[in-house]
């Protein structure tokens, strides 16, 4: 008979650093998503309003569920800069978890890699599910319940014994694996990550407001980044870890010896204007491989545009004059309006208005 150690001894030696198992049940914190939604906080999300349903319980997403397989995988390496490290202007902040290779893809085959394990070792025919981030499941709510650590004030999920820089993943089925106990909060009065959020997106302990959010506004959203959130923006070209860098609990966070999270292409630090010059061909190769990929190539050039309007290096303007180094039809991602605004914005942040 197919136990929960077994179920988690298997996830660890498949690569996973933590697992637990949760109940499938009317877990209390899922309720929080429609209040959410009502709110307006998922700004241009609209796949999160069509999903709300199944999202609500996950017996929606696999009829029949008695159990959650919760995983976490840890993807901070021992190469990352110091939160407060001096940057070079116009160089650009990736945020860690899409530094190495895309983790949908890693984690989807480990979980297929722990069903096919389990199928393999229960003499009975069982339903499984899998899922990583893009499906339809409140991830860190069942991660709380299956005792992988609980939901802090930046919404992040934080493990007592590693942090919060971790990928959650899973399973759900229907055998009656032995659920876990559910995580504490161990935030206390700290309010550190709502403090250092440039923008206000935490709008209170638990809550954020994602149209607010850096990791929102350069990733999911498809238009003009506001003009007041621009400057706040800063230097990230892709997500935002601030709230994650300013916690406690990563103050000393273990790192991971996973060949997957290695940089084999240097993503952070990188020059923005290297990277504006560069053709579409060659900005998919500097994504390629990585989560950065499920982002539009015109979201990316919008990006870059305002990394280098906030450089405050005003040598930089005549760069944007040059996408794909000036090749005709080497940067369409630069032709659309959205990149044409960012430009101009851009240009006139740094003293240098359209020619």
């Amino acid at each position: 008979m197919l136990t929960s150690d077994d179920v988690k001894r298997c996830a660890r030696e498949l690569g996973f650093d933590a697992c637990g198992i949760a109940p499938a049940a009317d877990l209390p914190e899922l309720t929080a998503l429609a209040s959410w939604l009502d709110r307006g906080y998922a700004g241009e999300m609209v796949y999160m309003q069509k999903s709300a349903d199944t999202r609500a319980d996950i017996r929606r997403f696999l009829p029949g569920a008695q159990a959650v397989i919760m995983t976490a995988t840890l993807y901070n390496t021992a190469n990352e800069p110091a939160p407060d490290t001096a940057r070079a202007a116009g160089t650009v902040r990736v945020a860690r978890y899409a530094r190495g290779e895309d983790y949908h893809l890693v984690l989807a085959e480990r979980l297929a890699r722990l069903v096919t394990w389990m199928r393999a070792r229960h003499p009975e025919p069982f339903a499984a599910a899998t899922f990583v981030d893009k499906h339809h499941v409140q991830e860190r709510v069942y991660a709380r319940h299956a005792g992988l650590g609980w939901i802090g004030k930046n919404t992040c999920l934080i493990n007592p014994e590693i942090g919060s820089w971790i990928l959650l993943a899973g399973v759900a089925t229907d055998l009656p694996l032995e659920p876990d106990a559910a995580g504490f909060d161990h935030c206390g009065d700290c309010t550190l990550c709502l403090d250092s959020c440039p923008t206000g997106a935490l709008v209170d302990a638990h809550v954020l407001d994602a149209r607010q959010c850096i990791a929102y506004l350069t990733i999911e959203l498809d238009g003009a980044v506001p003009e007041a959130q621009r400057g706040a923006v800063a230097d990230h070209l892709f997500g935002c870890d601030i709230c994650q860098e300013v916690c406690p609990w990563n103050l000393a966070p273990p790192t991971t010896s996973d060949p997957v999270w290695r940089r084999v292409v240097r993503r952070d630090g990188a020059a923005a204007a290297e990277l504006w010059q560069r053709t579409d061909q060659e900005l998919h190769g500097f994504v390629r491989g990585s989560a950065m990929m499920h982002t539009a190539l015109s979201r990316l050039r919008r990006n870059l545009a305002l990394v280098i309007g906030n450089s405050g290096d005003p040598s930089l303007a005549s760069v944007l004059d040059r996408p794909g180094r000036g090749v005709p039809n080497a940067a369409h991602s630069a032709a659309t309006p959205v990149v044409r605004e960012a430009v101009a914005w851009a240009r006139l942040r740094l003293g240098a208005p359209e020619p």
